[in-house]
């Protein structure tokens, strides 16, 4: 009868040691991560904070790193946002509502398109930028312009925006549908009306996330003709270049003063990518609804 016990206080303490290790050994694989992430933080503003001035904002690319500013590549990363914006909310959305509202999932159509959409999602970005080389610079003939650009990014995180817009409309309560339903409203009023409003914070957060994706992604725009070297501002149909592109360029220069140009333009990145993040963080919160 003590063998019973026994055998349950050693497989308790089995237990709480196996508890002890995995707890250690996650808290280990965070502080690897973090600590990295903190050390190329602190060496990133260390290295390029002398070089933070109003002649890296405003000036133009130079072969002298005293002369040389990043305003041509800073502008075309903010078009670029811009367009991503414009065209992958909308679209993201309205394939989100379809999917979610509309679609009967026992159509084999419907299946694809969700199975592809996650697909898509683990596609790598040169795979995106080898695509629109083809099919958008060169089939369609838009040329090596911001608007390829613009569209190659949406590509590529479309899939992102979708499935965080699917999250947030399935979040919804089936109870207000119902409610709706229940008052006359049709189809398109409940989801204009109700559904559409109720998921907008979890559709904004989603979507600003994938736009700071697209604002540090490098491998396809340089596919798809975001050149090295542009001393004026971009147009939507004009060469360009985008602000990780400039700091890769730097980087692989000789000079010393350029490589510090290239921590400060790093520095401007993360400056714009974390205000995205401040951003979908405060309107997650802001509006955010307990159901």
């Amino acid at each position: 009868m003590n063998s019973i016990p026994a055998a349950l206080e050693t497989d308790r303490q089995r237990r709480a040691w196996r508890n002890r290790l995995f707890r250690v050994t996650m808290l280990s694989c965070m502080f690897v991560a973090f600590g990295t992430l903190a050390v190329l933080l602190v060496d990133t503003l260390i290295t390029g904070w002398p070089a933070l001035s109003q002649q890296l904002l405003t000036g133009l690319p130079s072969t002298e790193p005293g002369e040389a500013g990043a305003r041509p590549a800073i502008l075309a990363t903010l078009y670029l946002g811009l367009l991503v914006l414009l065209f992958s909310v909308p679209i993201g959305v309205l394939t989100a509502i379809y999917l979610e509202e509309y679609a009967d999932r026992e159509r084999w159509w419907n299946r694809a398109i969700e199975v592809n959409i996650q697909n898509l999602a683990a596609v790598p970005a040169i795979v995106y930028g080898i695509l629109g080389l083809a099919f958008i610079v060169r089939g369609i003939g838009v040329g090596r312009v911001v608007l390829a650009g613009g569209l190659i990014l949406t590509l590529v995180v479309l899939p992102t925006v979708v499935v965080s817009s699917r999250e947030a409309i399935r979040a919804v309560p089936d109870s207000i549908r119902q409610g709706a339903f229940a008052l006359g409203a049709t189809k398109w009023q409940v989801v204009w009306r109700q559904v559409l409003p109720a998921s907008i914070p979890g559709i904004a957060t989603g979507s600003i996330l994938a736009l700071s994706r697209a604002v540090g992604e490098t491998a396809p725009l340089i596919m798809v003709g975001a050149i090295t070297y542009v001393a004026f501002n971009p147009t939507l149909f004009g060469p360009y270049t985008a602000l990780p592109v400039q700091i890769y360029n730097w980087t692989k220069q000789p000079d010393p003063g350029f490589q510090t140009l290239a921590a400060a333009a790093a520095i401007v990145l993360l400056v714009i990518v974390l205000s995205m993040n401040a951003v979908a963080i405060f309107l997650r919160n802001r509006y955010r609804k307990q159901w």
